[in-house]
């Protein structure tokens, strides 16, 4: 068995001082989980690990992170070394939560050189421990499952089982976003606070991927009803993936079987 101590002695750092941490936020919404954060690459991941209830990384100097992907692997995304710990002041949001996390400890933490050439491609046996998201790398050597040959992103799962939330829209994969731009249809918005529904229709060049994103920097898209509450958070799913030979008479026709469909109009946030 080859384990990451190996990788980690082979880069001249003794385990005994690494703590091991896998990241995987249960209560987070779509788009904002830890994974979610790292495939962005903004920032927020460094953040969300810097941001402690706990002492949790007291006596290492390094932290080997990892993050539990939606299929379950462990993937390595980087070694920090830790600098130095602080209070988060007041004011200072969880990236997950959207709480205000002042008070807490906050880590001052950098991105080492090192094992920088297995981040998005390392894949581990965290073991059953999953609620142990912190651990001591010298009692865990954890099993090496696969090394990846370049940093790939996750299979598109389909327009039917497409899933975001509306304001992390950014951590859609690339090609993920390849294929909405393709395609025209009928959407649904649904207000993660009321649990309201919103029925919609994408028709531009841009396809789905371009009508939303129009609701991410506007926060309602220009609709009615949306802009009653315009700070809100909105899931947003496809009914429906129209024909290329659709018409936009078609598409509209087809958005409004669906709002009859849902009750929409009587029931949620459409006006028309």
């Amino acid at each position: 068995m080859i384990g990451f101590n190996a990788l980690l002695r082979d880069s001249g750092i003794d385990p005994a001082a690494v703590k091991l941490v896998r990241h995987q936020d249960a209560g987070a919404s779509r788009g904002r989980t830890p994974y979610d954060f790292w495939l962005a690459g903004d920032g927020r991941l460094d953040l969300y690990q810097r941001i402690q209830s706990k002492d949790r990384f007291n006596g290492a100097t390094y932290v080997a992170s990892f993050v539990g992907t939606p299929s379950g692997d462990t993937l390595f995304t980087g070694l920090y070394s830790l600098d130095g710990k602080g209070v988060a002041p007041a004011g200072l949001l969880d990236p997950v939560t959207g709480e205000d996390v002042g008070g807490l400890h906050l880590y001052e933490m950098t991105k080492a050189e090192a094992l920088s050439e297995y981040v998005g491609r390392l894949v581990i046996d965290w073991g059953l421990g999953l609620r142990s998201w912190v651990q001591n790398a010298a009692n865990q050597n954890k099993r090496i499952l696969e090394i990846r040959r370049q940093i790939g992103e996750p299979p598109f799962p389909g327009f039917m089982a497409f899933q975001a939330v509306i304001g992390a829209l950014a951590a859609t994969p690339r090609s993920w976003q390849t294929a909405l731009i393709a395609v025209s249809g009928v959407y649904l918005l649904v207000c993660l606070r009321t649990g309201q529904q919103y029925v919609g229709s994408a028709y531009g060049s841009g396809g789905f991927w371009e009508r939303w994103e129009e609701y991410a920097a506007t926060g309602h898209g220009g609709n009615e009803g949306l802009k009653l509450d315009p700070h809100t958070e909105y899931q947003v799913s496809i009914l429906e993936v129209a024909p290329s030979s659709a018409t936009i008479d078609d598409i509209i026709a087809l958005e409004g079987r669906w709002k009859e469909k849902l009750l929409s109009r009587r029931f949620g946030l459409n006006r028309n």
